[in-house]
């Protein structure tokens, strides 16, 4: 048995059904996780979906910004933008099936075997693997709970943009929800920005990517595996930090990681 690990597919069902076959993936016996924004942006979304929902609990996937943003889309909450790019599975005669087992997908996944943690953007720096999880929990009570379609429409907004204990219910969540699926960079201060999604450099010195803050969690323990920062293509993280986003769906490439042998394998958008 193996278990691998793929980045933001996109839409990118050709490049993702090349690397499935490229590694022969045996879907009695191995393991795929995704790191979120399985739409949106690239070709093919609905066969995307689809491919990924027939692999049953042999895909692990998390949710990204661009997945909440179809349930919000379908929901009547979000206006379809054109780059959305993902009609064809709106209009799907399945839309339904798909969308409940989307909602009942995780924000977070912990595997303490492996010691690995995935979200689609990251960990927040200053939080422990309790609080992740205690909020990625009450996201997702609340994504399948009756009332998601209310809880959608208020998690949307870039504020609050650090973390208090105390604030409300609803703003602990929004944040948290930005922190598993939006979060870049960091202030020295720990308040999140959202203005800055280009790779780190020299001139933002002012700005830290999340996984560069001081954290026991990032240091020993645990490997954390991410998407969303397609511009870190390139860039090297520390060891137990993985950025698996390669901008399939800007014309680069997908990414998959087996775990075991730590290989990488990749599939061009152009072929």
């Amino acid at each position: 048995m193996s278990t691998y690990f793929v980045g933001d597919v996109h839409g990118c069902f050709y490049q993702l059904q090349n690397l499935l076959k490229k590694v022969n993936f045996n879907i009695k016996q191995d393991i795929i996780w995704f790191t979120g924004d399985l739409v949106a942006r690239g070709p093919d979304s609905l066969n995307v979906i689809k491919l990924i929902y027939s692999l049953g609990i042999h895909a692990r996937v998390v949710l990204g910004n661009h997945d909440l943003n179809l349930l919000a889309v379908h929901a009547g909450i979000r206006k379809y933008q054109i780059s959305d790019n993902f009609i064809d599975l709106l209009e799907s005669s399945d839309i339904d099936i798909f969308i409940n087992w989307l909602r009942n997908c995780p924000i977070l996944i912990v595997d303490q075997n492996k010691k690995i943690l995935m979200s689609h953007a990251g960990i927040f720096p200053y939080w422990n693997i309790s609080t992740a999880i205690k909020y990625a929990n009450k996201i997702e009570k609340q994504l399948i709970g009756p009332n998601y379609i209310d809880f959608l429409s208020n998690i949307y907004g870039d504020f609050p943009d650090s973390w208090n204990s105390q604030l409300n219910e609803i703003d602990q969540l929004r944040f948290s929800m930005n922190v598993f699926t939006r979060m870049r960079y960091c202030l020295m201060n720990g308040k999140l920005d959202f203005s800055c999604k280009s790779a780190p450099k020299l001139k933002l010195k002012n700005l830290i990517p999340w996984f560069l803050m001081k954290n026991q969690l990032f240091l020993e323990d645990y490997t954390v595996i991410f998407g969303h920062w397609s511009t870190l293509r390139g860039f090297k993280t520390p060891k137990n930090i993985i950025s698996l986003d390669t901008g399939c769906c800007w014309g680069n490439e997908l990414s998959m990681l087996r775990w075991e042998d730590q290989i990488y394998f990749k599939e061009s958008f152009y072929h």
